[in-house]
């Protein structure tokens, strides 16, 4: 069992600090739901790094959203469903599509610079859109120009105070609402930090595979301590899997952007034959689970570790300038993109579940808020459209804040109840504890599951339960805690759903079965694994 805190404390003996709203994490649902909540609140934004490390600032792709004449909510709300594979929420969907468009203006008036082509902006196509509809900026790099510009905002505010290099613990509640959380400063002192409302903006959980194109500090830390403290989580048995991530010796997995299929680029094996028509009439362009799923059968039919995505047929000059960031990147390992075809293979991206939310972003914990990737809104469904994440966590980021608008100031005064007497210090090192997960994680919960495969892998899980019960002080022993505990929450959740759908692949229940599983996993830390069938519109 997982207990409800990782560490012991006792509250009346910690350092208080009171702001208005407590955001846990960056990137842009961080950083955008605070610059919008600083309007009416104080704001304490806490990272465990810094303002400019997060999930956001290495989305190279861009943020989808409806501007183009061309283009329309209804089209945009199509492809949204379709990709989503018939578990996305309607509701939450038609807020997307219909809000998107206002929440990307509110970033140009921060002061985002996206990139235009004779005084319009320049929109791309990305796999399973009809339409372009994907803003980009300095080419490849629009993650990175929309946390500049949130950044110098957020710094600028004297409304906000931001603390880097923080690890939040663990969530405080009482009474069934969230009145703050537990932090620990980098020397090692523990703080009780209290607001009338706590947003989770914490990223995804990237770090539970071996190869992913996320950074170091994704470490499912929202999800797991959203868990603890009660919260439902949703869904995370669809993980996505990036088709095409470098895949190089010497070279860490690093992302080559979904848009260069979308300015033509190819995908070819290791014997230089185009692939994809046997697989999805879109062809490069077909949803991310098809892509990836038809990359690993090419890579185990041809006995190769990668295949390759090929843009040499279009102009050295062109590629240069769309996608910057790519071509510098490779060129450090001697691969030319503009001459070159470059390895590549599927890669852990991103993380479709979550912290189940409202549409008002707003758990089943009164005051406690998820915002991006740690939540699970409905929008994504089983399999994320791209590009539709940045749009997702401005568009709810708005709308958490106006409920939050709402709220008064909490009264309660929390107490902790100690469940569990932590003697043990962890014996192994937690850099081989968190490989030996990854390992499992790859083998038995990665791209293609089975029944045998998962239980297995359960198995080996929960040999490292003993963790809860020792004594943490160190950064990275939480983080692998809560890794853990996201690890157990994923496979538990693809064992229990047999059938597949969208990023969830099982072996042994190759089909869709929408009689029986056009359903929600829901899991809860007291009322274990549940189902909630999709209501249809």
């Amino acid at each position: 069992m997982i207990p409800r805190y990782l560490v012991d404390v006792q509250l009346n003996e910690l350092p208080v600090i009171e702001k208005d709203v407590i955001v846990i994490g960056a990137g842009i649902a961080g950083l955008f739901t605070s610059i919008r909540a600083s309007e009416n609140n104080s704001v304490l934004m806490i990272t465990k790094k810094s303002l400019l490390d997060s999930n956001t600032r290495y989305a190279q792709g861009g943020i989808a959203a409806v501007i183009s004449d061309e283009d329309s909510p209804a089209y945009h709300r199509q492809d949204t469903l379709i990709a989503g594979a018939g578990l996305c929420s309607n509701e939450a969907v038609e807020v997307l599509v219909h809000e998107g468009p206002k929440g990307v203006r509110r970033l140009i008036q921060m002061g985002t610079q996206f990139d235009l082509e004779n005084g319009e902006f320049a929109l791309t196509k990305e796999g399973a859109h009809s339409q372009r509809r994907i803003l980009h900026a300095n080419g490849d790099a629009t993650g990175y120009e929309i946390v500049r510009a949130l950044s110098e905002n957020a710094v600028a505010n004297p409304k906000i105070e931001v603390w880097d290099d923080h690890f939040v613990i663990d969530l405080i509640t009482q009474d069934g609402e969230c009145c703050g959380a537990i932090v620990q400063k980098p020397g090692g002192q523990r703080l009780f930090v209290k607001g009338k409302a706590i947003i989770l903006s914490s990223g995804g959980a990237g770090q539970l595979y071996r190869y992913t194109t996320n950074p170091e500090i994704a470490t499912g830390d929202g999800i797991a301590m959203a868990y603890r403290a009660g919260a439902y989580i949703q869904d995370v048995e669809f993980i996505q899997f990036h088709p095409t991530s470098l895949c190089y010796p010497g070279a860490p997995r690093f992302l080559i952007s979904e848009a260069v299929r979308g300015e033509g680029a190819v995908l070819r094996n290791i014997k230089g034959e185009r692939f994809m028509e046997r697989y999805h009439e879109q062809l490069e362009l077909a949803p991310r689970d098809v892509v990836a799923r038809a990359i690993v059968s090419e890579m185990e039919e041809t006995k190769s570790t990668f295949v390759y995505i090929d843009i040499t047929h279009e102009s050295a000059e062109m590629v240069r300038h769309r996608f910057p960031t790519i071509y510098e990147y490779c060129l450090k390992y001697g691969l030319d993109l503009t001459s070159d075809w470059i390895p590549v293979a599927p890669a852990m991206h991103y993380m479709m579940g979550g912290v189940k939310t409202d549409l008002n972003g707003e758990t089943n914990i009164k005051r406690l808020f998820a915002c991006g990737e740690v939540s699970s809104t409905g929008v994504h469904g089983a399999n994320r459209l791209a590009s539709n994440s940045l749009s997702e966590a401005i568009v709810f980021g708005r709308r958490i804040v106006k409920r939050i608008n709402e709220l008064s100031a909490s009264d309660l005064v929390p107490t902790i109840e100690r469940e569990i007497e932590r003697e043990t210090t962890p014996i192994q090192a937690v850099v081989e504890r968190r490989l030996k997960l990854q390992k499992i994680m790859v083998r038995y919960a990665g791209l293609r599951r089975d029944a045998k495969g998962l239980a297995k892998g359960l198995e080996e899980l929960k040999r490292q339960l003993p963790i809860y019960q020792s004594i943490l002080t160190e950064r990275e022993e939480y983080e692998f805690a809560n890794l853990l505990t996201c690890a157990l929450l994923t496979t538990e959740s693809a064992l229990q759903r047999e059938e597949s759908r969208g990023a969830h692949y099982r072996e042994d229940f190759p089909v869709r079965d929408d009689l029986v599983w056009r359903k929600h996993t829901v899991l809860h830390r007291l009322y274990g694994l549940t189902e909630e069938r999709i209501k249809d519109v």
